[in-house]
């Protein structure tokens, strides 16, 4: 079985947490790429919260790389038995917008957004991972309607956004580790 995970940034761009996922979901069967939504090499530290956001909502934004993205998915669906896609935060909204493609699994890893998209039906088995408490939004409310959509199963963990990057101020350990340990069942599940 040869497997293709792809894995989609959040605000920060590519950091040392993301580039930790590779090395956390390779195996002999797997092969992990990250997709880099900025131009190569920009990345912003974590006290740029703002600066970061802004620059996602002003020079990527969640329409503009759909069409590139289905494209990459698609070719890859030509040449790997299985293809899942992992997105953290404003990554996991544009991999749950992406659940209509033919892939294998989606991993949404605390994308708040999510919210703007639940006409967004997932036609494979989709993971949405979520903080206990996010400042934006009301997450028992995303939780309810997400409960209520096909293919879609919910974890809930304590803590904040970011709680599952080590260098995040909103680090849980406790939830990292259970997080990763759902994850990896959900993709165990998966193989073949």
């Amino acid at each position: 079985m040869k497997r293709k995970v792809f894995i989609l940034h959040e605000i920060y761009g590519v950091n040392h947490f993301i580039e930790e996922q590779v090395q956390v979901y390779c195996d002999e069967d797997t092969t992990v790429s990250l997709i880099p939504l900025y131009p190569e090499g920009l990345s912003f530290p974590y006290e740029q919260e703002k600066q970061a956001y802004d620059f996602f909502v002003q020079t990527v934004g969640f329409d503009a790389p759909l069409e590139f993205l289905s494209q990459k998915l698609l070719e890859a669906c030509e040449n790997y038995d299985e293809v899942i896609l992992i997105g953290y935060s404003v990554g996991a909204t544009l991999a749950w917008r992406l659940t209509t493609l033919p892939l294998h699994r989606v991993i949404c890893v605390y994308g708040s957004r999510i919210r703007q998209y639940l006409d967004n039906i997932p036609s494979c088995p989709t993971l949405v991972i979520l903080s206990s408490h996010e400042s934006s939004f009301d997450v028992q409310l995303l939780k309810k309607t997400l409960a209520g959509i096909p293919n879609v199963q919910i974890k809930q963990y304590q803590g904040l956004h970011g709680f599952m990057d080590t260098s995040n101020s909103n680090y849980c350990q406790m939830s990292h580790s259970q997080a990763h340990t759902d994850i990896k069942y959900f993709l165990q599940a998966s193989k073949i």
